[in-house]
């Protein structure tokens, strides 16, 4: 039982890292011109967008800059913590 649970703590917390990575990817995409029209960049826009829409409705921008993602990754980051603070109180 602990071997499995071990392996649901790394699953989640490898599922996240990519997913952090993925949202890293998409907003450096952001620089660089029709980078988001590419079949790449849509499916980066239908993973990532969901979920950084959701902090742009509480966060503006602050002039020219979204500061939204990074709030979004550190959330992420937040979210792996407490996840990886659970398994360690059931372990």
């Amino acid at each position: 039982m602990e071997n499995i649970l071990v392996l649901l703590n790394q699953g989640i917390a490898g599922a996240i890292q990519i997913y952090s990575i993925l949202l890293i990817i998409y907003i450096l995409m952001s620089w660089v011109p029709a980078s988001r029209e590419t079949k790449f960049g849509k499916i980066l826009e239908k993973i990532a967008e969901p979920y950084l829409g959701f902090f742009r409705k509480f966060i503006p921008p602050l002039g020219m800059i979204d500061i939204s993602p990074i709030v979004g990754i550190f959330a992420l980051r937040l979210i792996t913590n407490g996840v990886a603070a659970v398994f360690n109180m059931i372990l």
